[in-house]
């Protein structure tokens, strides 16, 4: 779980001046509803926002408003027991508190700075995707020769690359490769060929891999698709079109 959601479920509960339960009068299987939930947190500063059933049988999922963010809680069906931190689903180990985290509380991509950023598209292009990708990292290799291809099926995406060198044999690349803003010496290290040293000093790098620990991005490539969602690793061409299409702006 990010530090911000942690830090603010920490809050929530040092100011927790009641228990968040009720009488139990919802009986086991019963439709909890958002009024039930709103009654059960009535000690818990903040604003009950939506639910929906859980993922977990006899669970509910809640967004709730609190300091300026909207986090993800669960509540049994009665409204009784509260349930926060890191769920995960063991068949793909994907983290669905973070996932939920996420889609409430998306990305501003328009600040996000592209000046360092190496285009794959046209600066023309209305879907624009930022990619953080490290010049020694074999599936962001990958990832890359997919940007080509996805261009080619869609001229009206740009792919950004946004490099953080999280190998440590990856710095004096990125840093030559940023000293150029040079898309030849990212495809060269990519296919595995040495650069040059770098001719000129930068904090780009520091810079971008403070943005990516602010964004939750603990590994490359990631995605920020145009919805401020954010996609980890590697996407096949079908998978990766699949996901653009779907990322429209999320309202809540």
């Amino acid at each position: 779980m990010r530090p911000a959601l942690f830090l603010l479920l920490i809050i929530l509960f040092n100011a927790m001046p009641v228990c968040a339960a009720n009488d139990g009068s919802n009986a086991a299987g019963q439709q909890l509803t958002k009024d039930d939930a709103i009654e059960a947190l009535k000690g818990i500063q903040g604003e009950v926002l939506t639910i929906e059933p859980a993922e977990i049988p006899g669970l509910y999922l809640l967004s709730m408003r609190m300091q300026g963010r909207t986090v993800p809680i669960y509540l049994d069906s009665t409204g009784s027991y509260l349930f926060t931190g890191n769920v995960i689903r063991l068949k793909d180990r994907k983290n669905l508190t973070e996932i939920h985290y996420q889609r409430l509380n998306p990305v501003d991509v328009s600040a996000i700075p592209l000046d360092d950023a190496l285009l794959v598209g046209s600066p023309e292009a209305t879907q624009q995707i930022i990619v953080f990708t490290d010049p020694h990292c074999p599936y962001c290799s990958k990832l890359h020769k997919v940007l080509h291809e996805a261009v080619k099926e869609n001229p009206d995406l740009a792919f950004y690359s946004k490099l953080i060198p999280l190998k440590a044999s990856s710095r004096q690349a990125t840093q030559t490769i940023l000293c150029n803003k040079s898309m030849e010496q990212l495809e060269q290290a990519f296919s595995g060929k040495s650069l040059p040293e770098p001719n000129c000093e930068t904090d780009i790098i520091e810079k971008n891999k403070e943005l990516a620990q602010q964004l939750g991005i603990h590994g490359t490539p990631t995605l920020i698709l145009p919805n401020g969602q954010i996609a980890p690793g590697y996407k096949p061409l079908d998978e990766l079109l699949k996901l653009i299409e779907e990322s429209k702006p999320i309202t809540q």
